[in-house]
């Protein structure tokens, strides 16, 4: 085997360098990650000697090329494409890196949120607890333990921004002191706290006016993306000094200007966009759910989960506020809210049961336990979103424990509580908010066991083993089948190569075959291939088949000249066609007309590339009959 070939004929096929990003190499594979894989013609990467195969796992294009094999070509490819040598690990990386963008942001919020779920689980069941407790028991509401209780369990979600800010600096590569920094200069005391804002008018909230621009003085407790976005781009910006600072004024100069850039830019720039997009989503929340009826709580029992994603939900109390301050003063966002985190919470909990991963399951269990009680954030976050077919299925059931604590009419006498401890403020309506809940829990529970699977390393292993070994051993099937066969394309007389009307043909300077004085004027596609070129003339294609055969069909001779009169093209280059699938549609009389012979040649073009070839018809032929066979 030629190495130094088989990697060129790879890398060209590939669309060179360009289209690169990195290349690595395990037991038998060549492991690539390329920009963009439709740009490649798979065909004729599988056809090139050496590759016995070609299949994509996980954003990685591999190249089944063999044992002791593989190495050697690899070597000849980072020559060729003058790329440095990569690890399996950096390969994942770069396919990772690959993905679309969505799958991207999805898994930094897995991986922002990841480790701190401890926090966020032992804050929201303490709070849940207390909470639940303060509603049971008046008195316990008042007393010293209920106070340091209540400090305790909510220390993590009043400074959760802060935790968001250290966690997604670790993720992004930045300083995690500049990135708590960022996260406290969000959540400064200065600042109005943002739960209060919405008792405020707008008249009342101070702001600042720098360079014209006026800065609002609001925190953003509760919040989520902004946080995550504006850590984000400080790390974008230290990086980006770090490289261009010099390193003798890099120590102060960089930390000094990133956190004054990013918090500017937070304050003023991504805060006050991110709470428009807020008012926006809370007046169409509260117009949906007070004027959609059941349909308008359905979509929000089912949209609910995203407005925790994007730290929102904490501003539902305005709407709620207002509900009990109006006519009748009864909240009935609590049932909607309710519905959707119970749901959520029964998703987590199938994930817990279900798993198999004991790192999964002592995050499932416990957070499910959370959703129960009210808070939501550990089951999303931390397990719900990071799998993403729970998170859905969560959705579906608290779109129908909405729908159906719509139809009952439940309304709370209260709001900041749902799950179980929602029972102490709905106690006009125990049944309907217990079947609002069971109903969420049963669906949302069900759908995810069902859908749900866990993939496991071993699964991925075996995934790709099995992919590899399918794929090897359809190619060993192919090598193994020598003989191959063309059926013919037109019904009609055989006739002898040597006796088609035209010396071209007969000479076998094209290749071999046979000539068929057509009975009628249609040609099928002689075996499953692939159109490999048409004739602008519509009387001639060419196809590829089994076993590499590329095979000309030409209907009569010289009927090039006829400019396509009389000729009906029925395919495309490039398109895939089945055997007895129609081609081409001609008129045998016009052919005549004209003065030339609709002699039609069938001839195997590559026939060099095989050992042994053998016209087995003769006389009259039926279309899709064998008509000659060929070995490698």
């Amino acid at each position: 085997m030629d190495y130094a070939k088989c990697a060129k004929e790879i890398y060209e096929t590939l669309g060179g360098r360009s289209n690169l990003v990195s290349a690595a190499h395990c037991a038998t594979r060549l492991r690539l990650v390329t920009v963009d894989n439709s740009k490649i013609d798979m065909k004729k990467l599988e056809n090139i000697d050496g590759v016995k195969g070609v299949f994509s796992n996980n954003g990685q294009l591999q190249l089944i090329i063999g044992t002791g094999t593989v190495n050697k070509v690899y070597e000849e490819f980072l020559k060729v494409s003058q790329m440095t040598a990569a690890t399996k690990e950096e390969v994942k990386a770069a396919a990772a890196a690959q993905q679309p963008l969505i799958k991207r942001m999805i898994k930094a919020l897995g991986d922002v949120f990841v480790p701190i779920l401890p926090a966020i689980v032992a804050s929201g069941l303490m709070m849940g607890l207390v909470e639940a407790l303060g509603k049971a028991i008046p008195a316990f509401a008042g007393s010293d333990w209920y106070g340091i209780l209540d400090l305790m369990a909510n220390t993590a979600f009043t400074f959760l921004p802060i935790l968001i800010a250290v966690s997604a600096t670790r993720v992004f590569g930045g300083n995690i002191f500049l990135g708590a920094v960022i996260g406290m200069i969000m959540i400064h005391p200065n600042l109005i706290n943002a739960w209060s804002v919405g008792s405020m008018d707008a008249a009342d909230i101070p702001v600042w006016h720098l360079f014209g621009l006026p800065i609002r003085q609001v925190g953003y407790q509760g919040h989520v993306i902004p946080v995550v976005i504006a850590v984000w781009l400080m790390c974008k910006i230290e990086k980006w000094m770090h490289k261009h600072i010099p390193e003798m004024i890099d120590l102060f100069v960089t930390p000094l200007s990133t956190v004054l850039l990013t918090a500017f830019l937070t304050l003023g720039l991504i805060g006050p966009i991110f709470s428009t997009a807020e008012s926006y989503v809370l007046d169409f929340a509260g117009w949906i759910i007070t004027v959609g009826h059941g349909v308008g709580a359905m979509i929000m029992g089912a949209l609910y989960p995203f407005t925790v994603v994007c730290g929102i939900h904490h501003m539902y109390n305005v709407i709620e506020a207002g509900m009990l301050s109006a006519a009748g003063g009864l909240n009935i966002w609590m049932p909607i809210a309710s519905a959707a985190n119970f749901a959520q919470g029964a998703a987590c909990l199938a994930v817990g049961l279900k798993s198999k991963k004991l790192k999964t399951k002592s995050v499932a269990i416990p957070s499910s336990l959370s959703a129960a009680l009210g808070i939501t954030e550990p089951a999303i976050f931390g397990v719900n979103l990071r799998f993403t077919k729970p998170l859905l299925c969560g959705m579906a059931g608290g779109a129908a424990g909405a729908l159906l604590g719509s139809i009952f009419r439940i309304g709370a006498t209260s709001y900041g509580v749902t799950g179980i401890p929602g029972f102490l403020i709905t106690l006009d309506y125990t049944w309907q908010y217990a079947i609002v809940l069971i109903v969420s829990f049963v669906i949302s529970f069900a759908l995810t066991w069902v859908v749900w699977k866990e993939e496991t390393e071993d699964d991925k292993k075996k995934t790709e083993i099995n992919q590899a070994e399918q794929t090897e051993r359809s190619v060993q099937e192919q090598t193994e089948a020598k003989e191959l066969v063309l059926f013919a394309p037109v019904k009609g007389k055989v006739i002898d190569r040597e006796a088609i009307p035209d010396e071209t043909f007969a000479s076998g300077v094209l290749g071999d075959g046979v000539g068929i004085e057509p009975e009628i004027g249609e040609v099928v596609a002689p075996f499953d291939g692939e159109i490999s070129s048409v004739a602008e003339t519509r009387h001639a294609v060419g196809i590829t088949g089994p076993g590499e055969m590329e095979v000309l069909i030409h209907v009569g001779i010289d009927t090039v000249k006829m400019n396509g009169e009389g000729f009906e093209l029925l395919v495309r280059e490039g398109e895939t066609v089945k055997c007895g699938q129609k081609l081409i549609r001609f008129d045998i009389d016009k052919i005549k007309a004209a003065g030339y012979s609709s002699t039609t040649a069938v001839l195997l073009t590559n026939r060099d590339d095989y050992s042994a070839f053998q016209v087995v018809k003769s006389g009259k032929t039926e279309q899709r009959e064998k008509l000659f066979v060929a070995e490698k």
